[in-house]
């Protein structure tokens, strides 16, 4: 799975075919649409996702999915659970 450092599925995403985007990591946090500012608060604490922050998850995470998902789904922050359990599983 290609996800990003908030937790989108990046290949599931329907950017992923309208505009080519592959995702936050290719880009840099640089997307289509501009700056990430997600993505750079994780690169800041140098790590690869929100998942991994003493912090998760924060306001700002959970405000920028509730935005994009006003039911508030939150599969974005299952998908991060999931993620950073199967990280630690590998170790």
């Amino acid at each position: 799975m290609n996800i990003s450092s908030c937790g989108i599925n990046c290949d599931k995403c329907k950017f992923k075919e309208e505009q080519n985007c592959t995702g936050c990591h290719a880009h840099k946090g640089q997307p289509f649409w501009g700056v990430c500012e997600l993505y750079a608060c994780a690169d800041g604490k140098d790590i690869s996702h929100c998942g991994k922050c003493s912090e998760f998850p924060c306001q700002k995470l959970t405000d920028a999915h509730k935005r994009e998902n006003p039911d508030g789904g939150g599969i974005e922050i299952e998908n991060l659970k999931e993620l950073t359990a199967a990280e630690n599983y590998v170790k």
